[in-house]
């Protein structure tokens, strides 16, 4: 008996002292300081060349057809790019994989030809496969969260008349509600004399929530979810206005276009009027109330408004 108590000892004497997943016996705060190696993001230049915009064209024809045959959107306030020549700065909230595709689908021909989006360089760019993926596909611009060197500057692009695309959240939303705005977008919009046009979108994360790779139906009907986008008008910032000052406008502006996309036009802007805009990070509640909220569907028309028109 006491040969199995000490084997059972001797086995949980090693394992304490075992180097589980090789780390380090010494503690990290007793290591010598050593700076982190400087890394260069994936340069993806040539995503931007005739013959990878030819292939990219094709693509977002395939895409457009599944895209379509998994939801339903509808698409608000594109007469504002009428009214403008490019390159601006498109930014939007952001609460799904979905998102970028529901853009860009709905941008007109000319505009998503000549339009860039902003991506993740250490989820978008961390393989090769993902890379010439995204690149190919969306014409994603990889924007690095931790502080390597850009192989291509936002500004760079915008210089060359590309238009861009940015989630100032940083990353998807996990409740559905909209996050702090970075204030990224405005500093490009101040340095380089382009203006910003909001965009609010709604329906994405019903769709397809973090953690779904597919989107799926809708429960009450079992047919396809119901996706809505509205473009604001285009914002400039201000005579000596800066970046911390535009960013909180930008957020404002997308906040009132999700209020008028919930209700009507008319309300939403005297709500903005008044300062009364709903917070579209929703009110102080327990997290699983907002996912709950937000796994419904929008209607693409509000009963106030279908009970206006009929």
């Amino acid at each position: 008996m006491s040969f199995w108590k000490d084997t059972v000892r001797d086995v949980r004497l090693f394992q304490r002292g075992w180097r589980w997943g090789h780390r380090a016996q010494v503690p990290r705060s007793a290591e010598p300081f050593v700076p982190q190696a400087e890394t260069t993001v994936f340069d993806n230049e040539w995503s931007r060349k005739p013959a990878a915009r030819a292939v990219r064209e094709v693509a977002q024809a395939g895409l457009e057809a599944v895209f379509r045959s998994q939801v339903k959107t509808q698409v608000e306030g594109l007469d504002v790019l009428e009214r403008l020549d490019g390159p601006v700065i498109f930014v939007a909230n952001h609460a799904s994989h979905l998102d970028t595709p529901l853009i860009l689908l709905s941008l007109p021909d000319a505009w998503r030809r000549k339009t860039a989006v902003a991506a993740a360089a250490d989820y978008f760019f961390d393989t090769w496969w993902r890379a010439v993926g995204s690149s190919l596909v969306f014409n994603t611009l990889p924007i690095d969260r931790r502080g390597g060197a850009l192989a291509n500057a936002p500004g760079e692009v915008l210089a060359d008349g590309w238009s861009l695309v940015v989630f100032p959240e940083g990353t998807r939303s996990k409740d559905g509600t909209v996050g702090r705005f970075r204030s990224g977008a405005a500093y490009l919009a101040i340095e380089y004399g382009v203006p910003v046009v909001p965009i609010a979108h709604r329906g994405t994360y019903a769709a397809m929530p973090r953690g779904v790779n597919w989107p799926g139906k809708d429960s009450s009907s079992g047919g396809r979810r119901q996706l809505t986008v509205r473009f604001g008008e285009p914002l400039r910032p201000a005579e000596g206005e800066s970046m911390r000052e535009f960013a909180p406008r930008i957020r404002a502006a997308v906040a009132r276009l999700l209020d008028e996309d919930a209700t009507d036009w008319y309300a939403s802007m005297r709500r903005a009027a008044e300062s009364r805009t709903p917070d579209p990070a929703g009110e102080e509640i327990a997290e699983w109330r907002k996912v709950w909220a937000a796994t419904e569907s929008p209607d693409p028309e509000p009963d106030k408004i279908r009970a206006w028109r009929s």
